[in-house]
């Protein structure tokens, strides 16, 4: 295999296989990336056997044929190399020889036979809105699981409707749930419901961030995977297996109280009012009172602190105890300048949403704490 490829677009596809290749792997040959060179391009592959991408980019093909190289190694190297094309060639004996102006280096592969095979991409589900698809992902990403032994907790719930997307994670100390209102066409009209685990959510982002606004997705999943499809690209991740909760039974009917609140005074309260909290609750008292929202933290061993913000509210004085680090993620995730809260007791679940228009129904519950 020999071909010439443009520096520049081979940076551009071996940085999106990075965050897929297995790098402490105790199979070699998932730390490669395939390629495969064919007509006027090369197709870049990479696995860890539960989420794969393949990609492609123009190059001057002078001898079809496949090969695999570390992606880590190959990407680290190539970064470096100055502005230009490069030409890659594969000898019979799984090394690749690259040359770019007067740099020559040769990097040890593996051969191709050994490489997993990807699953092929079942029928169309529906073409999604890129852009939309990743502003609910960032919207919930940051309340999933960790506890690996919670594994239907791991990942997301992705429902796709004719009428619109819903995702929805929680690790059960916090919710978030966001709806896109969109006019779907399914296929034979059915909806279409899966668990999609964090790393395919993160690698979504990362495409998405290389796609123009406007751009659709063609979306496809069978038993066991699910299909992203972006112009040359198509990522596929194995689905988590198990019941999501039942979503709609945590999310509050009504709220006794609600306060609408500037997101970067909050946020700027918080983050420093956090800092004498403990660090592994991060708790935090807040206090609604007669037009004012009082935020308070205090350790034995280093101090207290406390902020009071002014806010239209003339409702009952309610404490309740948050993990301050929760309501920060739910702050960083939205661009809206201002949210409201709403809330009851100091026994009953917070939520915040969004205030004003916006395209996602977007809401946020957090289990209160006892402080």
């Amino acid at each position: 295999m020999e071909f010439t490829i443009n520096r520049a677009d081979l940076v551009r596809e071996l940085a999106l296989s990075q965050g897929v290749v297995e790098k402490k792997s105790t199979i070699p040959i998932l730390s490669n990336v395939l390629i495969e060179a064919e007509e006027d391009r090369i197709v870049l592959t990479a696995t860890d056997l539960e989420l794969g991408i393949r990609t492609a980019c123009p190059a001057k093909v002078k001898k079809a044929g496949s090969g695999t190289i570390p992606a880590k190694k190959l990407m680290d190297y190539v970064r470096l190399l100055p502005e230009g094309e490069i030409v890659v060639k594969f000898g019979d004996n799984q090394w690749a020889s690259l040359t770019c102006g007067k740099s020559k280096t040769r990097i040890a592969g593996m051969s191709r036979e050994s490489f997993p095979e990807l699953p092929e991409m079942p029928a169309l589900i529906a073409q999604l809105p890129v852009k939309v698809l990743a502003g609910m992902i960032q919207r919930t990403i940051f309340s999933i699981s960790a506890e690996e032994s919670r594994f239907t907790l791991n990942g997301a719930l992705l429902l796709v409707r004719p009428e619109g997307l819903v995702m929805v994670s929680t690790d059960s100390h916090r919710l978030a749930a966001v709806e896109a209102p969109l006019e779907l066409q399914l296929q034979n009209n059915e909806p279409f419901r899966a668990l999609l685990p964090r790393k395919a959510m993160n690698e979504l982002m990362k495409v998405a961030a290389e796609s123009a606004e406007g751009t659709m997705m063609s979306f496809a999943g069978d038993e066991n995977h699910l299909f992203f499809q972006i112009g040359d690209r198509l990522l596929i991740g194995r689905k988590l297996t198990g019941n999501f909760p039942d979503y709609e039974r945590v999310l509050p009917k009504e709220h006794a109280n609600v306060i609408v609140l500037a997101k970067d005074v909050l946020r700027g309260s918080l983050e420093r009012v956090m800092q004498f909290s403990d660090e592994r609750s991060r708790a935090i008292k807040f206090r609604a009172a007669d037009g004012e929202v009082t935020l308070h933290s205090s350790l034995s061993e280093t101090g207290e602190s406390e902020e009071t913000i002014t806010v239209d509210y003339n409702g009952a004085k309610v404490d309740i105890g948050f993990n301050a680090q929760y309501i920060l993620d739910f702050l960083r995730a939205i661009d809206e300048p201002s949210v409201t809260f709403h809330f009851k007791d100091s026994g009953a679940a917070g939520e915040l949403r969004p205030a004003g228009d916006t395209n996602l129904k977007y809401r946020y519950v957090v289990m209160p704490m006892r402080i």
